[in-house]
C-alpha cells in the first residue's frame, strides 16, 4: 500500500477505534452508575421494611424488641443484604446473622447516605445509613455482582475494539482505495504521458470536486505541453528541411571554386575545411530530422524475426577493420540467441555510433568487446571499451541530445553529440532499452541494449 492510502487506513481505523473507547469508557460508567444506583434502592427498600416493622415506638427499642420483630424478616434477607442498628458510639442493638460479631463501617455523610466499603472478612459492599430516631441503621449489599457485571463488560468490549480495529482497517483500506481512484488515473496517466505520447489524456467525470479541478487544469496543461513539443517538432522538421538547400548550394559554389587551378594553397584549404564543416552540419541536420521523426514515431522499421549472431557475424569483419584503422582490437564473444524481431539496418547503425564512440574514449592499442547473449527473456548486447570510462551521473545524461563528455588525453573529438541519442530512438522504437554504466574498477564504459524475445513484453 502506498503511504497515503496507508495513512488513510490509519487515520480511519484510530478515528473509529477513539470513538469506539470513548463510547465504551462513557458505558463503563453509565453501567456502573446505574447499578450503584440500583443496589441504593435496594438498600433504601430494606431500611423502609425494617422501618415499617420497628414504628411506632422508636424510642421503646431494646435488642429484646428488635429481636422480635425484624429477626426473621432479617435472616431472610441475609443473603443480600448486611443489616446494624446502632446508637452513635454505642454497641449495635442488632446484627443480621451473617454478620455474625463482625461490626459494619459506616460513615457520616450530609451529601449521600450511600459509600462504598470493604471488609477483609464480607469483602466489598455498597452500603447506605439511614436515621431512624435515635438510632442509626446501616444496610449494605455485596458489591461483587457488580464487580463481575462489569468485568463482563470489560471482557466484552475488549473482544468489540479488537473487532472494531480490524473491520476499520479493512473498511480504511477500501475507502482509501476509493478515495485515491482518481488519483491514481492521474498518476497513471502522467505516466504515460511522453514525448511520444502527449495525447493521453486523465478521465474526468462530470463529478466537480477538488480532485475533478485538479484532473482538469492538469489535462490543459497537458494540451499545452502537446501544443508546444508540436510546435517545437514542427519548426526542427522544417528548419532542417529549409538548411539544407541553403547548404547544397554552398557547397556546389565551394567545389566549383576548388576547380579553379589558379586558387593558391592557402585559399584551397580553408574551402577544404568549408566543406567539411558543411558536411558535418549536413549530418547534424540528418540526424536532428531522424530524431524528430523518431520523436512523432513516424519511423517505419522493417521488423523481421531472425537470429542475431547471423546480424553481428556480418558486422564482426567491418568492425575489425575499422578497429584496427585506429590501432585498436575488437573482439566479440556472442551465443545464439533464437529468433529476435529487429531492423537489421537500423541494429547495425547503432553497433556502428557506438563502436564509434568506444573507439574515440579508448586509448591506442585498446580493446573493444562486444558481448551477445540471452539473458531473462531478453537479447542482452553489450560493448566495452577500455577507456577511462564515466561517473555513474555522466551514465544517466549519455544518452541526451548534444552531450559529450571529452576522454582525458585525447583530443576533443568533433562529433554532433546526438549519436548515442539517435541509438537510445532506435531501441526505443523496437521497443527495448539501452543504458549505459561504468564497466568495473580500471575499466571503461559499458553500454548495454536490451531487446526482448518473442512473447515477452516491454521490459
Amino acid at each position: 500500500m502506498k503511504p497515503i492510502g496507508a495513512r488513510i487506513t490509519a487515520w480511519y481505523a484510530c478515528a473509529a477505534s477513539a470513538t469506539l473507547m470513548l463510547l465504551f469508557v462513557a458505558g463503563y460508567w453509565l453501567l456502573e452508575h446505574q447499578l450503584l444506583e440500583g443496589l441504593d434502592r435496594l438498600n433504601k427498600a430494606e431500611f423502609i421494611h425494617i422501618e415499617g416493622r420497628l414504628r411506632p415506638d422508636y424510642p421503646n427499642l431494646t435488642s429484646a424488641i428488635v429481636e422480635t420483630r425484624i429477626r426473621e424478616a432479617a435472616d431472610v434477607a441475609s443473603t443480600l443484604f448486611y443489616i446494624d442498628i446502632h446508637q452513635p458510639h454505642t454497641p449495635s442493638i442488632f446484627r443480621s446473622a451473617n454478620l455474625r460479631d463482625r461490626t459494619m463501617p459506616h460513615v457520616h455523610r450530609q451529601e449521600t447516605p450511600s459509600f462504598n466499603a470493604r471488609d477483609t472478612n464480607i469483602g466489598e459492599v455498597r452500603a447506605a445509613e439511614f436515621q431512624m430516631g435515635k438510632y442509626e441503621v446501616i444496610v449494605a449489599t455485596p458489591m461483587q455482582p457488580v464487580r463481575d457485571a462489569m468485568l463482563t463488560y470489560v471482557k466484552v468490549g475488549a473482544v468489540l475494539m479488537v473487532a472494531v480495529v480490524l473491520i476499520s482497517l479493512l473498511t480504511g483500506w477500501l475507502l482509501s482505495r476509493m478515495l485515491l481512484a482518481p488519483v491514481r488515473a492521474i498518476r497513471n496517466t502522467a505516466s504515460r504521458i511522453g514525448c511520444d505520447n502527449l495525447g493521453a489524456r486523465i478521465p474526468v467525470g462530470d463529478v466537480k470536486d477538488d480532485i475533478a479541478d485538479l484532473a482538469r487544469l492538469l489535462n490543459q496543461m497537458f494540451d499545452r505541453l502537446e501544443t508546444s513539443f508540436g510546435q517545437i517538432r514542427r519548426f526542427t522538421s522544417d528548419a532542417s528541411h529549409e538548411l539544407k538547400t541553403p547548404l547544397s548550394v554552398v557547397r556546389l559554389h565551394a567545389e566549383r571554386m576548388l576547380t579553379d587551378e589558379t586558387m593558391d594553397e592557402k585559399h584551397r584549404e580553408g574551402l577544404q575545411d568549408q566543406l567539411e564543416e558543411i558536411e558535418r552540419l549536413n549530418r547534424i541536420i540528418e540526424d536532428l530530422l531522424f530524431l524528430s521523426r523518431a520523436d512523432a514515431h513516424a519511423v517505419a522499421l522493417d521488423l523481421q524475426m531472425q537470429e542475431p549472431a547471423e546480424v553481428l557475424a556480418a558486422f564482426l569483419p567491418d568492425a575489425q577493420a575499422l578497429a584496427e584503422h585506429h590501432g585498436m582490437q575488437f573482439v566479440m564473444h556472442q551465443e545464439r540467441i533464437g529468433l529476435v524481431a529487429f531492423d537489421a539496418k537500423w541494429i547495425r547503425q547503432v553497433l556502428l555510433n557506438l563502436l564509434l564512440n568506444a573507439i574515440h574514449a579508448s586509448p591506442p592499442h585498446g580493446v573493444i568487446c562486444v558481448r551477445s547473449v540471452r539473458n531473462d527473456k531478453l537479447w542482452h548486447l553489450s560493448i566495452e571499451d577500455d577507456g577511462k570510462g564515466l561517473t555513474e551521473e555522466q551514465c544517466a545524461h549519455i544518452f541526451e541530445r548534444f552531450v559529450r563528455y571529452p576522454t582525458p588525453g585525447r583530443a576533443v573529438h568533433r562529433g554532433s553529440g546526438l549519436g548515442l541519442a539517435i541509438c537510445h530512438s532506435v531501441v526505443d522504437l523496437h521497443e527495448g532499452r539501452i543504458y549505459a554504466r561504468p564497466a568495473g574498477p580500471g575499466k571503461g564504459l559499458c553500454v548495454s541494449i536490451e531487446l526482448p524475445l518473442p512473447g515477452t513484453a516491454r521490459h
